[in-house]
């Protein structure tokens, strides 16, 4: 929304009149004996109501108060908040005339997911809003809008958008592009404090607690666990770091880090602050990123209006005792198989990631030995009866790299492909401010 609010700035001036504000304003101020309502905007088929607008710039108004933020003057804020409308409505037209819609099931999944961020459970996050005093049901309409807009964006954008190969090479060897790639790290850390010009007696004896809790450390307790009874009679700091990438680190942990494996505990060191204890709770871009892969291949038998479910699944056991009385795979798989993509190489798969097939498959390939074939499986698809033909762990690191890079490249693409587009559709409607 940055990008967007800047643009919305510079039209602030065009966009509010005096009609338009007196307006706003009387119906706000008539809203405490009779609720009148006026068209505000024209935008191309469709009307925005003062209702509408009033309604926004109270929710609007409520969110910049509830993070503390200072509010912009009001012809500002309202013009901000009408041009979002105005654009929202171009969106929402142009996703109605795509044929855009949002399944219940999708729909639920994201209202979950808005639940579990506030960590509350559905209904529980139902009875919330009504205890505001907020509509379950308004802010589900909103959701849906948000995800119709969003797809919408993403149709006509990410074909603007293209990331070649050597992009990517190239930023990877510039400094942003270096540190993007950097490993990361989460430690934990606990401090003994002693100070710098402590005598040695005193020293000595804050080492060997130090090493009293590593050892328990090292012998399998949690860290978490040693360190909380360990505060109860000692004045220990720290705490959980989170992600941090090397540069980011505490100087006095980056040449610490890169020499420990996840869950393991750093030989106790002293610095001028005291004795420490570094964790390594777990890292990530650090190498060795390795994935089980399958490479299998597979027939697909899809049901017809003529040909039953239960038949194809017939069809389908029948094709795997062929193939186990001597018959050929891949020959079955050219004629048999339905599935486009893979038919005409025999049915080969190629090497599969964990995650890439749909969960029915993946578990029953996962669960077949290798060589063998399995029984019938369905899926969304049809019924399918897979022969793994291979299992390897592929060091992944360099794909992991490249995979953050382009995704990086793609969404700042992305985002300046968005204003332009946001202001391009704008420029080209119908729009009549009352």
């Amino acid at each position: 929304m940055t990008v967007i609010s800047n643009t919305l700035r510079t039209l602030a001036g065009a966009l509010v009149g005096p009609g338009l504000l007196a307006a706003l304003l009387a119906t706000t101020a008539a809203a405490e004996t009779e609720m009148l309502d006026q068209v505000v905007a024209i935008v191309d088929d469709d009307v925005i109501m003062a209702s509408e607008l009033r309604e926004r710039v109270e929710t609007v108004t409520g969110n910049l108060e509830a993070r503390g933020m200072e509010l912009p003057p009001e012809d500002v804020l309202i013009s901000e908040t009408l041009d979002r409308l105005i654009l929202d409505s171009i969106q929402m037209q142009m996703g109605e005339r795509f044929g855009v819609r949002i399944p219940d099931a999708q729909l639920d999944a994201a209202m979950q997911r808005v639940a579990a961020q506030n960590g509350l459970s559905l209904e529980q996050f139902r009875l919330a809003l009504e205890q505001q005093g907020r509509s379950y049901r308004a802010m589900r309409d909103n959701i849906r809008q948000e995800m119709v807009i969003q797809r919408v964006q993403m149709g006509n954008v990410n074909q603007r958008v293209e990331i070649s190969d050597q992009e990517v090479k190239n930023f990877m060897t510039t400094e942003e592009g270096e540190k993007l790639i950097q490993p990361e790290y989460r430690i934990v850390h606990a401090l003994l404090p002693v100070a710098e010009a402590a005598p040695e007696r005193e020293a000595e004896a804050s080492r060997e607690q130090a090493e009293t809790l590593a050892a328990r450390i090292q012998a399998g307790e949690s860290f978490q666990t040693v360190i909380s009874e360990a505060n109860e009679t000692i004045p220990m700091s720290g705490g959980d770091l989170g992600w941090r990438k090397l540069d980011d680190l505490p100087s006095l942990f980056q040449d610490v880090a890169p020499s420990l494996t996840p869950g393991e505990l750093a030989d106790v060191f002293r610095s001028p602050s005291g004795f420490h204890l570094v964790y390594l709770a777990d890292a990530r871009g650090v190498g060795g990123e390795t994935v089980s892969q399958t490479h299998a291949r597979h027939i697909l038998i899809k049901p017809t209006e003529i040909l039953s479910d239960e038949k194809a699944r017939e069809l389908a056991a029948q094709l795997k005792a062929r193939i186990e009385g001597g018959e050929d795979f891949s020959a079955l798989a050219r004629e048999y198989s339905e599935d486009i993509g893979t038919a005409a190489e025999g049915g080969d798969l190629g090497w599969s990631n964990p995650g890439q097939m749909v969960p029915a498959f993946e578990n029953t390939m996962a669960s077949t030995p290798l060589g063998e074939i399995s029984d019938p499986v369905r899926t969304e698809f049809g019924w399918h009866i897979i022969e793994v033909l291979d299992r390897r762990e592929k060091d992944m690191t360099e794909e992991v790299r490249v995979a953050r890079v382009t995704e990086f490249l793609h969404q700042r693409k992305y985002d300046e492909e968005l204003d332009a587009w946001l202001r391009k559709i704008r420029d080209e409607a119908f729009v009549d401010i009352k």
